[in-house]
């Protein structure tokens, strides 16, 4: 059997070192790079051979579908994503026959997923960049129904739906539910970019509100509002963002 050069792509040292690990009995794989960003996988595919990628979905500098849109479909090897995401998007790997690895995945899983990968390898290479577009297509039209919270080695997922409002917290968030608060390792931004602007509002630079969990507006000094929600919550809203709130209360 050909031997298959893989790139690891993951800002966790340790998930690296887990898939080098888990693979070093595998004389079939050679592990032709490690790479924690989408910067450096994109240099590493650029100047090197590789036949498989093994791609976080989350990284420093943008996303596993970044990398794939900036290199190209028609140009990228077989990719399994390895991700800690909720089960919607491991939908659409599935949908668009693209293996995944949910973390934390155990050595049987990660093995299963390399067999599969091989077998792909050997299938239709337009096939396999017509799978990655549409996968591409899926994600940008699916906003983000549930995020995934890691507490220790436990990983709890939680219905948007739920959300009353999101807080910045530095480069991480707080989701503030009625059963309680989570923080996620995201920024504002970035929760922002995911969430259906149809629901979530961002009203002040470091927070977003479920417009459905709004019960009352009120109009104070200076072109600012203050929020009212179901949970309680009482929210100031920034300068900047008292347009959105306008055409909140049109929409009303």
């Amino acid at each position: 059997m050909k031997q298959v050069r893989l790139l690891i792509v993951d800002d966790e040292p340790l998930i690296r070192s887990g898939i080098r690990d888990g693979l070093s009995g595998r004389e079939d794989i050679e592990v032709a790079g490690e790479c924690g960003s989408v910067a450096e996988a994109i240099d590493s595919l650029r100047n090197d051979h590789v036949d498989l990628v093994l791609l976080d979905v989350e990284l420093p500098d943008g996303t596993g579908f970044d990398l794939i849109r900036r290199f190209g479909p028609q140009r990228m090897p077989v990719v399994v994503f390895v991700t800690a995401y909720d089960k919607y998007a491991i939908q659409a790997f599935e949908v668009n026959a693209v293996d995944y690895l949910l973390k934390p995945f155990d050595q049987s899983r990660l093995l299963t997923s390399i067999d599969r990968a091989q077998a792909r390898l050997e299938g239709s290479a337009q096939a396999l960049a017509q799978r990655l577009e549409a996968l591409i297509q899926t994600r940008d039209t699916q906003w983000q129904q549930t995020l995934v919270v890691r507490n220790g080695d436990r990983f709890d997922f939680v219905s948007v739906a739920t959300v009353d409002w999101i807080e910045a917290a530095n480069n991480y968030a707080v989701l503030h539910c009625p059963a309680g608060d989570h923080l996620v390792s995201e920024s504002l931004t970035h929760l922002e970019e995911r969430l259906d602007p149809n629901r979530f509002l961002r009203v002040h630079r470091s927070t977003i509100v479920n417009s459905s969990r709004i019960a009352a507006v009120h109009s104070m000094i200076g072109g600012v509002y203050e929020l009212e929600l179901r949970g309680g919550a009482r929210i100031k809203t920034g300068r900047q963002y008292r347009d959105r709130i306008r055409r909140l209360l049109g929409a009303c």
